[in-house]
């Protein structure tokens, strides 16, 4: 696939004006991978399957440079219409290829500028350093000392791509990073030739899972992240901050960075609608974490110990080092007497070698050599440094060692604290049926047994393990005190039951509205006061952002959500409890999505407090965390906006921008739901959603364990899950989802100073508009025409396109853009050079749609269903966005 002439733009601009634009680097990058695939297609489908993806890919082009060319998007419909069958998917899976090209190349692009850049405004030293001009420097510190950032790693299926196809991608990044250090023609050549090979099996390998994979595949799928990257980043991120803190003093002072992340999984504990997670898979789960983990741990002892080749002459070992060395002679004499052959002169050595076995016997379950939790081992490393810093040895005792120290103190034995979701509803059958002490229903004897695997898992990893637990759709009170009933019902009594922080999640509008009284109503309990006398009054409580923008809107959403935070935090604040809030946001823009580091900055004052936890779902994780710069980066911003985002300038900033446009927030509330009510409350809406969007075949896609719905009927959206009602918006190019509402909300108010003021002013104001231009850049007014021409329902589809008209309009006009995205340049020019790529995608799937739509007896495994769910990935990859 190689560029070709364009036409040019009403503007005057080309195509090839913008990618003028672009970094030399990557577009050198994306040129060269596109050339290999063209070669690839060539070998694998002769020179007509190129020539046929050439046609389309200068077809829509020619469409879309030319805006208002109804000729040109003729000839490219006319183009789809034409292919067989056959040759049909292959276009369809060569646009794709060049998609996970393309991406691997911005990805790869992207940390190739990071690595230049080095640290800005929006570092983590940086947010440190206004704290300290702020609150002078012990309050920072201490401030510093108290930061918490957890993300939750959910299973959530929006991940499109096989994991086959993602290992293949990874393969190719390795490769291109080779070949810029490529020494020599000799080199270079080979790195081409392998790349050849990997792109090869990236296009024969098939991009559509025959089967829905595990919640343990998914589990393995999770700890491939862990292994490549999160590991090694942890205490890179946690050093680049030290080395700032400390100047000059950095590797001879003990460390003032703390071990401020701890990683949390939902992947094989979230039961919520999910049959497939049961207790067993929970234990397996965990015990698939902690081997990952101390494995990861038994190899770095290794490493570092084999090291620390220091001699007794120079570097002897103290007092402590000495007990310790004796307390593991007596231990296991046969090991340390083998370890001692081998470093007679070298007792840190020795030492540390020891306690690599131990990892390994921890491991394997090995009696008595293992340890029993992880404040031991962190005991005898700390006893380590403390000797090395006696014998003068400061850099060893501050270096390699200390990052080890980081990685205890972040993952423990655990790796990640694996959190168990369920359905309310579900726990008020199963304590119905409990205590009636008759014959238990197999769900009522699974919930018990989820109680005694907590408990298990506590005894065995330590209650940091396994302690929390989501209670969905929580709408009482009693809700939260059924999971304490429940989990002392299943042990027997209090006392043998799990230690357990029960956490309320408020998804719905009418739950979040509810949320501080039934908090109120929870404190009262014996349970919930039970707990906080024993914890320090902590209390943790998850909003989610999917439901209740699906129940009201986006806007509505956002407000809401806002308002419960912010009336949380101050109920909080008055009840001497510690809060966190808990973010259940997605990767889109109608899940709560965009630049989360943005969004942390526009919380309420008081809901942060230096502390953020956040879902991080999907594609999301792969995104954030896949490529080890990236996420250094990411870790970094997050944590950095969170310390920020607890600053008295910025909680006071937010505080008087609520204040200042409360009223403009109550027209837009208002006018959002007016308009959103009017859609989607409409008689036969959600058939007409269902025919205008692949709503019903996304369910087919293999995405994950996790069922599409709760077991709904197509005659009704309100058990739909907020995954694939985003999902087929999204793949209709409308992202409706992310937007309706918003210009209707705008119009209301009128006043585009006044909303210009709130623009520059109101962070929470600031970052919807931002996130809604995002969403607009992945729209497509012609292509969501072509969608909404699959109904006959006119009344509705110009309902749409005219809100989409008026949202465009308004964000315009407060933003002061004269298009979107333009005071994002890098975004909006990635967004535009793939547009036209993603429109020969979203042709070949409303032709499939079509072809389904037309027949009488939908077949899933006909020819135009298999088209589809090739361009269902195609898309997902071309947008960067599933749901």
């Amino acid at each position: 696939m190689t560029d070709t002439e364009t036409p040019r733009r009403p503007d005057g601009t080309s195509r090839d004006d913008v990618r003028g634009e672009v970094d030399a680097a990557l577009r050198a990058d994306v040129s060269f991978l596109g050339s290999l695939l063209g070669r690839v297609l060539t070998e694998a489908g002769g020179p007509e399957l190129l020539a046929d993806v050439e046609a389309l890919r200068a077809a829509v082009i020619g469409a879309y440079e030319g805006d208002t060319d109804e000729v040109a998007r003729a000839r490219a419909r006319d183009l789809v219409e034409s292919l067989d069958h056959e040759r049909a998917e292959q276009v369809a899976r060569a646009f794709t290829c060049y998609f996970h090209l393309s991406n691997l190349a911005e990805e790869h692009h992207r940390v190739r500028v990071l690595t230049r850049r080095g640290s800005g405004p929006d570092s983590l030293p940086a947010a440190v350093e206004r704290l300290v001009d702020e609150l002078g420097a012990d309050e920072a510190s201490r401030r510093l000392a108290e930061l918490r950032f957890q993300p939750v790693f959910t299973a959530h299926p929006t991940e499109a791509r096989r994991r086959a196809v993602a290992s293949t991608i990874r393969r190719i990044s390795d490769l291109l990073a080779e070949r810029d250090i490529s020494a020599n023609e000799v080199t270079g050549a080979e790195t081409q030739r392998r790349l050849l090979e990997e792109i090869d099996t990236l296009w024969r390998t098939s991009p559509l899972r025959t089967t829905r994979p595990t919640p343990l595949d998914e589990v393995r799928t999770a700890m491939n992240v862990f292994d490549q990257t999160l590991f090694e980043v942890v205490p890179t991120v946690y050093r680049l901050l030290d080395d700032r803190l400390q100047g000059d003093g950095a590797g001879r002072e003990p460390v003032r960075a703390p071990a401020f992340m701890r990683l949390s999984s939902w992947i094989g504990g979230d039961r919520d609608g999910n049959p497939h997670v049961t207790a067993e898979v929970t234990r397996a789960a965990a015990e698939i974490a902690s081997e990952h983990v101390l494995i990861g741990l038994q190899r770095a002892t290794t490493r570092i110990g084999s090291t620390l080749t220091l001699d007794e002459a120079d570097t002897p070992g103290d007092e402590g080092l000495v007990a310790l060395a004796e307390q593991q002679r007596q231990l296991e004499p046969d090991v340390a007497s083998r370890i001692g052959i081998r470093s007679p002169n070298e007792s840190h050595r020795r030492v540390l070698l020891f306690v690599a076995a131990r990892l390994e016997a921890t491991r394997l379950g090995q009696e008595p050599l293992a340890y029993g939790r992880p404040d031991e081992l962190l005991d005898d490393l700390r006893t380590v440094q403390r000797s090395l810093r006696a014998a003068g040895a400061d850099r060893a005792a501050n270096g390699e060692l200390q990052n080890l120290v980081w990685q205890v103190e972040t993952f423990g034995f655990h790796l990640a604290e694996l959190e168990v979701r369920q359905h309310s509803q579900v726990h008020r059958t199963a304590l119905e049926e409990a205590r009636a002490s008759g014959e238990l229903s197999p769900t009522t004897v699974e919930v018990l047994e989820v109680f005694r695997v907590v408990a298990e898992l506590q005894q065995r990893f330590g209650r940091q393990a396994a302690s929390r637990y989501i209670v969905s759709f929580t709408q009482s009170s009693a809700d939260l005190a059924n999971v304490v009933e429940l989990a002392e019902l299943a042990l027997g009594s209090a006392e043998a039951a799990p230690v357990l922080d029960v956490i309320p999640l408020f998804e719905t509008f009418a739950d979040l509205e509810a949320s501080t009284r039934i908090l109120e109503e929870a404190l009262q309990t014996e349970p919930v006061q039970r707990r906080l006398a024993a914890n320090g009054r902590r209390l943790e409580v998850m909003l989610g952002y999917s439901d209740s923008s699906k129940d009201v809107g986006p806007v509505s959403a956002s407000f809401a959500l806002y308002d419960a935070q912010a009336r949380i935090a101050e109920w909080a604040e008055r009840n001497e409890i510690v809060l966190t809030l808990f973010h259940g946001r997605g990767g889109s823009m109608g899940r709560g999505g965009g630049p989360a580091h943005e969004a942390v900055r526009a919380q309420p004052p008081g809901s942060v407090e230096g502390r953020f936890k956040i879902t991080e779902q999907g594609e999301v994780i792969l995104a954030h965390y896949g490529n080890k710069t990236i996420a250094a980066r990411h870790i970094e911003q997050m944590a950095a906006a969170t310390l920020q985002a607890s600053s008295p300038a910025t909680a006071a900033r937010n505080a008087a921008a609520a204040e200042r446009f409360a009223p403009l927030a109550s027209a837009m509330d208002a006018a959002s739901k007016e308009a959103f009510f009017g859609l989607v409350k409409a008689d036969g809406f959600a058939q007409w959603f269902a025919t205008v969007t692949p709503m019903e075949e996304v369910g087919l896609l293999a995405l994950g364990s996790r069922p599409a719905r709760r077991g709904l009927s197509v005659e009704s959206l309100e058990d739909l899950r907020a995954i694939p009602w985003v999902f087929a918006w999204t793949q209709a190019r409308i992202n409706l989802a992310g937007w309706y509402g918003l210009g209707s909300a705008l119009a209301a108010v009128g006043d585009v100073d006044l909303l210009r003021e709130a623009y520059a002013s109101w962070p929470l104001f600031t970052t919807m508009i931002k996130n809604v231009e995002l969403s607009f850049a992945k729209t497509d007014d012609h292509i969501a025409r072509e969608y909404l021409g699959l109904a006959e329902r006119t009344d509705l589809a110009d309902r749409v396109l005219a809100e989409m008209a008026l949202t465009r309009e308004w964000v315009l006009r407060v933003s002061g853009h004269a298009e979107v995205l333009e005071g994002r340049p890098v975004l909006k020019r990635s967004v535009r050079l793939r547009s036209p790529y993603v429109d020969a995608l979203s042709l070949l799937q409303l032709r499939a749609l079509r072809g389904i739509r037309r027949a009488v007896e939908k077949d899933p495994a006909d020819a135009d269903h298999r088209l589809l769910l090739l361009t269902v990935n195609g898309i997902a990859a071309g947008l960067q966005n599933t749901g």
